[in-house]
């Protein structure tokens, strides 16, 4: 699974979204991709899921690109432990995504296939999704 080799700080606070994304908004890599149309926190096994749905359904061929990181921290107290005593220790990463922002890109494959792949990887995920297309794709 994703997550940061180090960070500079163990803990983190959960923090607002609110508004679009301001990068990672077009597609940069591939053909195809999926992107959000809600914010939210997507895990690390989150991702991990779309993924292997992605790549099993293009059956290996072609590229696909991750193009979210979760590096964002998530404490977690364990269970049956009274109230106080400070925050818990990190539990697993996310990342944050705001509407706008593409998830996964792939090339090299038909476009049934890649949206397929796309529909299939977006179920894995926790937010609603919109498959898109390179403006100057030809089909």
């Amino acid at each position: 699974m994703l997550q940061p080799k180090k960070t500079k700080f163990r803990k983190q606070q959960k923090g607002k979204m609110k508004g679009n994304t301001k990068r990672g908004a077009e597609l940069a890599f591939g053909s195809f991709g999926i992107k959000t149309l809600e914010e939210s926190w997507i895990t690390s096994r989150q991702i991990e899921a779309a993924r292997q749905a992605i790549t099993r359904r293009m059956k290996r061929e072609g590229q696909l690109w991750i193009r979210i990181f979760p590096d964002k921290p998530v404490t977690k107290k364990p269970a049956e432990v009274r109230m106080g005593k400070g925050k818990g220790a990190p539990e697993y990463f996310v990342a944050r995504v705001s509407p706008g922002r593409i998830m996964f890109e792939a090339e090299g494959v038909t476009f049934e296939t890649a949206k397929e792949a796309m529909r299939l990887g977006s179920q894995k995920l926790p937010v609603k999704t919109q498959f898109i297309v390179r403006r100057d794709f030809s089909f």
